[in-house]
């Protein structure tokens, strides 16, 4: 069930999108036995909003269902003294509007006392003020743009924006510079095209990469924009030929990286893509990547790490259909974050919409050893946990080539 093997067909996918918006799509036998629990207070919400279909679903999915799976543990173990948690899970579609409905929604929910989310940083943006506005604490798995903790000015004067947003994904502002160390210094590559899809991760990471690369002695020979939705890339083919890189750095999401990768290719250019973490998909070959190809992604890769075992042996007991992908340990963690959190604020007494600002504090004095290892917040809510990895392809699947931190 790693994501090296789990590719999410058109078929699970469209059982995948009937489920109701906090359902999960599991085979006969999965998940756990009600706990002989006291619950005799009523039911909280920990809410979670991702896409769930659309592109990049298979991500979205693998979210939801780790936050399911460790919602399901809590009410097993009887975790929350009186109460059970019941998991809201909101289809953003990775389309801000509609992510910024999904939060009001949660937001109206008086019982809500968290919220995991967003995939994407740009769906952050319209999420992060309704939830502050209710208190209700936010913790991404995924978001790595840096202004969404450290504000426009993250660079000269950092300021965070958010006080109940935390995420345990490191930002871009580590990303981009990490693979251009890797790139430049180790693949030895230094003329450069960057190209990137426009959005906030996408722009952001570019900006980041192409900064770094400079400053190692590379060359940026070309930058360009494409659409997200984009098909056909002749035109960006043809300028970056004129160029004449020996690497391609794309800011951007697998579902026009990998057509963007073949199609460079097909335009006589035998060079490798490289990307972030919105890259690292069992769908990017199909679509299009290359033996070759490189992405980096946060933390180290799951499979990997002994604090991880267990996460994956009880997500597979769980019989999910679909893979916990890129973002499963992560997100398993945030929601068990955001449930030991609310155990601290709840001290044995009753929930009630002013305990938010205590689960706030909660998290931000977070000391935790997760999955994905160990998860502290700083002064802006971002994690110390600066672990990456980079990722090549090798046959069909990207593999982890070497993990570390940036060194500036």
């Amino acid at each position: 069930m790693s994501r090296r093997r789990a590719v999410v067909t058109a078929a699970i996918l469209a059982g995948a999108l009937a489920l109701s918006a906090c359902g999960t799509n599991r085979e006969e036998g999965g998940g756990a036995a009600a706990g002989a629990c006291d619950t005799s207070k009523g039911t909280l919400v920990v809410g979670l909003v991702a896409p769930l279909s659309g592109p990049l679903s298979a991500l979205g999915l693998g979210m939801q269902n780790s936050a399911d799976l460790a919602v399901d543990q809590a009410n097993q173990n009887c975790t929350v003294p009186g109460y059970a948690l019941r998991l809201q899970a909101e289809d953003d579609q990775s389309m801000p509007a509609i992510a910024a409905n999904a939060a009001t929604r949660l937001a109206s929910d008086p019982n809500v006392v968290g919220v995991v989310g967003t995939l994407n940083s740009s769906t952050a943006q319209t999420v992060q003020p309704i939830l502050q506005q209710r208190g209700i604490v936010q913790i991404s798995p995924a978001n790595t743009n840096p202004t969404l903790t450290q504000g426009e000015a993250y660079e000269t004067a950092p300021a965070r924006g958010f006080d109940n947003y935390f995420r345990v994904a490191t930002t871009d502002a580590v990303q981009g510079p990490f693979g251009a160390q890797y790139l430049v210094n180790t693949a030895g590559k230094r003329a450069i095209a960057v190209i990137d899809d426009g959005k906030t991760y996408g722009a952001g990471l570019a900006a980041a990469f192409a900064a770094e690369a400079t400053r190692l002695g590379a060359t940026i020979v070309f930058t360009g924009k494409v659409g997200e939705n984009d098909t056909d890339f002749s035109g960006v083919v043809t300028q970056v030929r004129a160029a004449n890189p020996d690497a391609v750095y794309y800011g951007g999401e697998y579902p026009a990286a990998g057509p963007l990768s073949a199609q460079i290719a097909a335009g006589g250019l035998n060079i490798p893509v490289m990307g972030g973490d919105a890259l690292i998909n069992a769908e990017y070959v199909p679509l299009g990547g290359r033996v070759g190809d490189l992405g980096t992604s946060v933390g180290a890769p799951a499979e990997d790490l002994e604090s991880a075992q267990q996460f994956i042996a009880d997500y597979e007991a769980a019989n999910y259909v679909e893979g916990y992908e890129t973002y499963g340990a992560l997100t398993y963690d945030s929601t068990n974050i955001i449930i030991n959190s609310l155990v601290t604020a709840l001290n044995g007494g009753d929930w009630s919409e002013d305990t938010r600002s205590a689960v706030v504090a909660a998290v931000q004095a977070t000391d935790y050893e997760g999955a994905a290892g160990p998860v502290t917040f700083d002064e802006f809510g971002d994690t110390t946990n600066k672990l990456l990895t980079v990722y090549t392809v090798e046959g069909d699947a990207f593999v982890p080539l070497e993990t570390g931190t940036y060194e500036g």
